[in-house]
């Protein structure tokens, strides 16, 4: 693939950020404050399930999404808890920690290109979330900014009006948040499938696919 891009611009949780890790700490540590014991897997599965309905509605604040999302979660695995305790998930977000290849990768990356992160998420959150990175980025977008979540176009297009007609590469884990938009508005876009998943039938295929960042450093020979 071309490598003569300006600036690449990342999801970030799953993307850089062990998203997953994080939700189920979270989960198990507070359940376990009630002699709760939650399984990993059912966790996530839970939570994939109920993400996307609940950004579907109108928009709200991140940590509002991540708490009624907690309710649903907890009530599907078993677990009852009051809404206002589950405030738990989106205060645990500032203790999510990247992927160990993450870091180095991006360092790699910034020999080169300049980055950006594009995510659904509230501004002081993901301003928490940038005191784990060894780089700095240049364009950030979130969710409380442009007031929508992906896998809607608004991210994608505020990104390249303030780009103004800089060459961007996207790189992204969500095929669903990230890979499907940036296809359908022409964006060349690298899929960073942690997760060995597969395209949708049918479906629009990523310009490149890597399993980590370093992969992707490599394959832009960085």
């Amino acid at each position: 693939m071309e490598t003569d891009f300006e600036i690449i611009t990342f999801d970030c949780y799953g993307t850089l950020i062990d998203w997953e890790g994080g939700i189920v700490s979270a989960f198990q540590e507070e359940a376990a404050r009630d002699g709760v014991s939650l399984d990993a897997g059912e966790i996530i599965a839970a939570y994939m399930a109920a993400e996307p309905l609940v950004e579907s509605e109108s928009y709200l604040p991140y940590r509002e999404v991540l708490a009624r999302v907690a309710l649903r979660v907890a009530e599907k695995v078993g677990w009852q808890i009051a809404p206002d305790r589950a405030r738990f998930l989106p205060e645990s977000v500032p203790g999510w920690q990247p992927f160990p290849d993450t870091n180095a990768a991006l360092e790699r990356l910034s020999a080169k290109y300049k980055f950006g992160i594009l995510s659904n998420i509230d501004d002081d959150l993901l301003a928490e979330t940038g005191k784990h990175f060894s780089v700095a980025f240049d364009l950030i977008v979130t969710a409380e900014q442009v007031r929508s979540y992906k896998p809607a176009f608004a991210h994608f297009e505020e990104a390249a009006a303030r780009l103004g007609g800089k060459r961007q590469l996207h790189a992204a884990q969500s095929y669903f948040h990230d890979v499907v938009p940036a296809r359908k508005l022409g964006l060349p876009v690298v899929w960073v499938n942690r997760k060995n998943e597969l395209a949708e039938d049918d479906g629009p295929l990523p310009t490149a696919e890597v399993r980590n960042l370093t992969e992707l450093a490599d394959l832009l020979g960085v």
